[in-house]
């Protein structure tokens, strides 16, 4: 119920230049190696948005049905995502994806005889 509700007086993180750089590259690494989980068909973007306590990254997937799957990183003090944590985002996206897909088609994908 009050899950997007700042209660406390944390300070918002200020990403200096190098560390967006960074962050940017990572977010970078996670959607190429997403892209290379899945079907061209499947398309992957990337962003990082300003939120109310600092920056959020942001990387989503969007088969060709079904809704979008996406993950939210909210950098703080350490703000590189570390390979192994890129390579576990990637294929979580990826097969979260293929899932959405899958449960978005009709269990009898044969055509209708009309």
């Amino acid at each position: 119920m009050y899950g997007n509700t700042p209660f406390g007086d944390e300070p918002a993180v200020e990403l200096t230049a190098d560390q967006r750089k960074a962050l940017r590259q990572d977010l970078s690494s996670v959607a190429a190696r997403t892209r290379e989980l899945l079907p061209s068909e499947f398309v992957v973007g990337s962003e990082i948005t300003e939120g109310n306590n600092g920056p959020r990254a942001t990387v989503a997937v969007q088969p060709p049905v079904g809704s979008v799957v996406s993950a939210d990183y909210a950098p703080e003090e350490d703000i590189t995502i570390e390979e192994p944590e890129r390579e576990d985002l990637a294929m979580g996206l990826a097969a979260s994806a293929a899932l959405q897909m899958k449960q978005a088609m009709p269990d009898d994908p044969s055509p209708t005889a009309q």
